[in-house]
């Protein structure tokens, strides 16, 4: 029998994916930003000649993606199916992500994990919508979560667009192990729609090419006052009631 074309493939991304130095590039770019060659080669360690064909193997296994914009050129994850992987990479590994677990302190207190809220502000995000009975599901990594009819009424409230989240190609809300905190925060189609709203709300702000979200404070008090989410004002401290 002919081996199907994944038994090929498959192999040949761990392969590029299982490279230190590739990995260090990846994770770095599952906060959705484009970044170039140079920036990655800092981010993996190593020379920029080094980190041009770490780059060309992750494209040609179609990991990555290249935006040639004037003489610079971009990278980014290739789409939210290699951000997934990665997730899932992290999790079988017991949500033990050596580089974030080093980061500094304003990114453990609040990033973006690709498209959603990780860090201490995800977390503390994530239990609040469970202890409210907005969602429902084993906080465990990777389970998935049902949306109930009072978390409905509460996110569509907030502006929170319900039916897109469930249409996306994607699943619509998991457990993730937020590599910082060891505990999951709110991954998916609906963490993602959580974070639009936490930006269109302006409850955080987020700096070009940083992955670290800055609460305001009017999302100080919105957050607490809607989820009783209680945001210390230095960021080396841990956030949660």
């Amino acid at each position: 029998m002919d081996a199907h074309p994944a038994d090929a493939a498959a192999p040949r991304i761990a392969a590029a994916i299982g490279e230190p130095a590739r990995a260090r590039m990846l994770y770095c770019l599952m906060d959705g930003r484009a970044r170039t060659a140079t920036e990655l080669a800092m981010v993996a360690e190593v020379s920029p000649s080094t980190a041009s064909a770490h780059l060309h193997r992750l494209a040609a296994q179609g990991l990555v993606t290249l935006l040639a914009q004037g003489r610079h050129r971009y990278y980014s994850l290739a789409d939210s199916r290699v951000a997934a992987l990665l997730e899932a990479l992290s999790l079988v590994a017991g949500g033990d992500h050596r580089f974030d677990t080093q980061a500094p302190h304003e990114l453990r207190a609040a990033r973006t994990c690709y498209d959603h809220i990780a860090g201490a502000l995800g977390v503390a995000l994530h239990d609040r919508l469970l202890a409210l009975h907005w969602i429902a599901g084993p906080a465990a990594g990777g389970a998935p979560y049902e949306l109930t009819k009072t978390g409905a009424r509460g996110l569509g409230a907030l502006g929170v667009d319900l039916a897109a989240a469930r249409a996306a190609r994607r699943r619509f809300a998991y457990a993730c192990v937020d590599w910082s905190e060891r505990r999951p925060h709110l991954a998916g189609a609906l963490g993602a729609a959580l974070l639009d709203v936490a930006r269109r709300r302006r409850w955080v702000t987020q700096e070009l090419d940083s992955r670290a979200l800055s609460v305001t404070p009017f999302g100080r008090r919105d957050l607490s006052r809607r989820f009783g989410v209680v945001l210390p004002n230095s960021s080396s401290r841990r956030v949660g009631p």
